[in-house]
Order: structure tokens, then C-alpha cells, then sequence
């Protein structure tokens, strides 16, 4: 076995460590599916966090890539199934944010569905996804500060990256997956506002929101790896829809996803090698794993210097993450009984309660280590 074979299948177990420890920490009967927090304490799960449920499917089906043979498409399925039950068998909540989630795990279901079963198995899901665009562009679009996607239904005065971000990434994606024109070009329309209205020109730092009190300021103080994440992901989404150059306020799309990538490292972490606490747990808690999930989606469109300089923040990251949140392997090193527990800073080990919001972000952060390590074999 080679080395770059050895590191591959090490990174694979790990993944796997990480699957089983969403089950391991926090598997509560149906319909709760998961419960919000480990240890469990009173009240913990009164909370029904749709928006983490959708990001649970993503990365169920991350597994499933990785391993088609094992059960994550299986679960993935599952997981949908229980957001609609719990959410009174209705797709629609009142923030844009979360359906948008929803869509993209819906829509990603779709293809694999489509991929293990035949074309046409994941009808259902792509519908759903379509559905959900529509019921944000008919509630959720306005020209508040300019034509762009509100928030949530209550504000709709209130434009942001979280409700934005996804929104392009849909867009571009349903456009790929249907070759109707107006996914992308309302994908353009919301990526322009957003590059024009919350996008440092000089650095590509993307910031939080605009008008949350209607006095028009910018959020300047939430400064998240979770916005990074997005908007590298819609510039890519972007590109690989053909989107050209000219066609956005940003210029060159994989140019700018990469210079805000590198941007989110630079100024979100102190040592550049992890990235810094952002919160205790709880939506926050998912930041990260958004992050992880999109820079992922840039890679494969960057030069081979670029790709390793970028690949290493995930090296260094994940490295650390292991090394701090990893417990219960055997006297061989076997990972059988293996579970990974992370603290919100993965250069810290913490036995503080946790959400699974953050063991979410692990996962996707481990899968995508998995995945490189099994693209340099």
C-alpha cells in the first residue's frame, strides 16, 4: 500500500468516526431524530431546528458519496422525512435562510437519488427544491435596498448573506439541473446586490447584513467564516452555470472566491493553521462546516499552487480538530469504539455540553479531508 493509499484510508475511517458519532452523542426516538444538545439537559430540545436537519441530509449524503455501499443515502432520506413531519408535513417556515438549506439538501438528494436508483428516482426531492425557490422568490424577494431576498418573512426590509448566499447557490444549480433561465438569472440579480451591497472591494470580506433596524448600517460586528463560505460557494455555483465575467458586479468568479477564501482565513484565524470560537454552539456552531462545505466546491477550479495552499488550511485545521476532539480509540489505534466530540475551537479539548450544530460542522470538515486525501491517491 502506498502512502498517499495508507493517509486515504486513514482520512476514510475517520470520516466514518465522525458518521457514527452523530448517532453515538445525540440519537433520540422519532420524531425527535436527534436531540439538540449533548448532555442532554431539561428544555434542550424544545427547539426544532429545521435549518441544522437540512445541513444533517447534506452531510448524510456526503457519507453516501464516499461509501455507496453503506447507509448514508438511506438516512439522508430519512432525515428529510422527519423535517416535514415535524414541520406539520410543510416545506415552508417564515425564514428564507432555512428553506434555502433545505432546497440544496433536497436538491443534492435528488442527484443521488437519481445516481444509485435511475434517472427519475429523485424526482420528488428536485420538485421540492423547486417549490421552495419558488415560495422564496414569490414572499421572500423584494426591492428593499434593492432586488435581493429578505431575511425572513417578518423583516422583509432586512437584506443578508445567510438568505442571499443560498439563494444564488439554487439558482445557479437548478438552472444546471433544469435549463430554465430564470433560476440563473435571478442568481445573477442576488449575487450582484450582494457583491455591490456587502463585499469589501478591496479584500472580498463579506459581511453579515444590511437594515436588520431599518436604518440602513451594515452588521459589521459578525464577522463569520459562514458568510465567506457562501459566497465563495455562489461564485462557483456561478461559474460552473456558465456564468461569465461580465455578467456580475465581481468580475472573474473563481478569482473571487478565492481572494474572499483566503480573505476568511487571514482575518478569522488567529494562527492561520484553525479557525477561531465563534460562538457557543448553537447556529453558530454550523458556521464552520459551511465554510468547509463550499471551499470544497473551489478546489477542484484552482491552480495546483493555490489548490495546496488552501488544501493546507484544511490539513492544518483538521489535524487539530482530530487531535483535540477524537477519544476512545483502542491500544492499537483501532476506531471501532471511536467518538469524535468537538469544542467549538478545534485547538481546544472541551467536556462542556455541546450542539450537534457543531459536531455537523466536524463531519463536513473531516468529509472533505477524506475527499482530498482520496483525490491524491
Amino acid at each position: 500500500m502506498s502512502t498517499t493509499t495508507a493517509i486515504a484510508t486513514v482520512w476514510d475511517e475517520r470520516a466514518d468516526v465522525a458518521q457514527r458519532s452523530i448517532d453515538a452523542l445525540f440519537a433520540a426516538p422519532w420524531p425527535q431524530l436527534l436531540h439538540n444538545r449533548h448532555p442532554l439537559a431539561e428544555g434542550d430540545d424544545e427547539v426544532f431546528n429545521y435549518w441544522w436537519l437540512a445541513h444533517l441530509i447534506d452531510t448524510r449524503i456526503d457519507a453516501a458519496l464516499r461509501d455507496p455501499a453503506g447507509e448514508g443515502l438511506d438516512q439522508a432520506v430519512r432525515v428529510h422525512e422527519n423535517i416535514l413531519e415535524r414541520n406539520a408535513g410543510e416545506l415552508f417556515n417564515d425564514y428564507f435562510d432555512d428553506m434555502l438549506w433545505f432546497a440544496l439538501a433536497s436538491l443534492r438528494l435528488a442527484d443521488a437519488l437519481d445516481a444509485r436508483d435511475g434517472a427519475g428516482a429523485g424526482e420528488r426531492y428536485r420538485s421540492d427544491a423547486i417549490a421552495l425557490w419558488e415560495h422564496v422568490r414569490e414572499f421572500g424577494w423584494n426591492d428593499a435596498l434593492g432586488a435581493s431576498v429578505a431575511w425572513r418573512k417578518q423583516q422583509p426590509y432586512y437584506k443578508n448573506t445567510p438568505a442571499n448566499g443560498p439563494f444564488v447557490i439554487l439558482g445557479a444549480r437548478l438552472f444546471r439541473a433544469t435549463g430554465d433561465r430564470r433560476f440563473v438569472d435571478y442568481a445573477v440579480r442576488a449575487f450582484t446586490w450582494l457583491t455591490l451591497n456587502l463585499v469589501d472591494a478591496e479584500t472580498g470580506f463579506v459581511e453579515d447584513g444590511v437594515n436588520r433596524e431599518q436604518d440602513g448600517v451594515v452588521d459589521r460586528q459578525w464577522r463569520f467564516t459562514y458568510n465567506q463560505g457562501l459566497y465563495v460557494g455562489a461564485a462557483v455555483a456561478l461559474a460552473e452555470a456558465g456564468v461569465g465575467e461580465h455578467e456580475t458586479a465581481a468580475g472573474a468568479l473563481v478569482p473571487a472566491a478565492l481572494r474572499t477564501a483566503r480573505t476568511a482565513i487571514r482575518e478569522l484565524s488567529s494562527d492561520g493553521s484553525v479557525f477561531d470560537d465563534e460562538g457557543d454552539g448553537g447556529d453558530e456552531g454550523l458556521f464552520k462546516g459551511v465554510f468547509y462545505r463550499y471551499l470544497g466546491t473551489l478546489l477542484p477550479h484552482l491552480a495546483p499552487e493555490e489548490r495546496a495552499e488552501l488544501g493546507g488550511f484544511v490539513e492544518s485545521s483538521t489535524d487539530a480538530l482530530w487531535a483535540s476532539s477524537m477519544s476512545g480509540a483502542d491500544a492499537d489505534g483501532g476506531l471501532a469504539e471511536a467518538v469524535l466530540r468537538p469544542d467549538d475551537d478545534w485547538s481546544r479539548t472541551s467536556e462542556a455540553p455541546i450542539h450537534y450544530s457543531t459536531l455537523l460542522s466536524a463531519v463536513m470538515a473531516v468529509e472533505l479531508r477524506a475527499e482530498l486525501e482520496r483525490a491524491r491517491d
